[in-house]
């Protein structure tokens, strides 16, 4: 017959080594866990942000050169007034289209053949165009601005698709995600939108 072997019951040494290891594991498991909780937290407070206070967007097309190009990065701001000259972003058909904010609500829009813009029989000072133009306008001008609306263009008019077109139209309040502010993208551009 087979003798079983004894169990050596394990020194205070051993235990207390054993002890510290488990206390080591629990605290890494600890750590692991605030780390992880507190990422979940970042992140959903950057994406609460940046959804309702400070969207980020990414420009696409050329309607807006020379102020943005293709690619800009920038961040808009939701302040709910908006005046003329601001650049804002709206939401049409889907997408977020950006332009310049060009009448305000209740105001008389006016544009000659050479792209000369008057409004309330002002003509505008246009520093940030590189070129006028009439570009594709299909409303009656003079045009009067709906309450509740803006009427806006892009800086390269002979290319955009803004107010001046009765498919674009002027954008409502509602529609507006906020209004562009600084430029995060390309590094060479940051700083503020003019």
């Amino acid at each position: 017959m087979k003798k079983k072997p004894m169990l050596v019951p394990p020194t205070v040494e051993q235990l207390e080594a054993e002890l510290e290891r488990e206390k080591r594991r629990r605290r890494y498991r600890k750590i692991i866990r605030s780390t992880f909780s507190a990422l979940i937290v970042v992140a959903a407070a950057a994406i609460l942000v940046s959804n309702l206070l400070l969207p980020v967007l990414k420009i696409y097309g050329i309607s807006m050169e020379p102020a943005l190009v293709n690619g800009n990065i920038v961040i808009a701001v939701r302040d709910g007034s908006y005046e003329r000259g601001d650049v804002i972003g709206f939401y049409y058909n889907n997408k977020i289209l950006v332009k310049r904010v060009i009448g305000l609500p209740g105001e008389w829009v006016d544009m000659d053949l050479n792209g000369s813009v008057t409004v309330d029989g002002q003509l505008l000072d246009e520093p940030y165009l590189n070129e006028k133009a009439l570009g594709e306008c299909n409303i009656s001008l003079p045009y009067q601005v709906p309450e509740g609306r803006y009427f806006v263009m892009g800086d390269h008019r002979s290319v955009s698709s803004d107010s001046r077109n009765s498919a674009v139209g002027c954008a409502a309040e509602e529609q507006i995600v906020g209004k562009l502010v600084f430029r995060i993208w390309p590094l060479s551009s940051f700083g503020k939108i003019e």
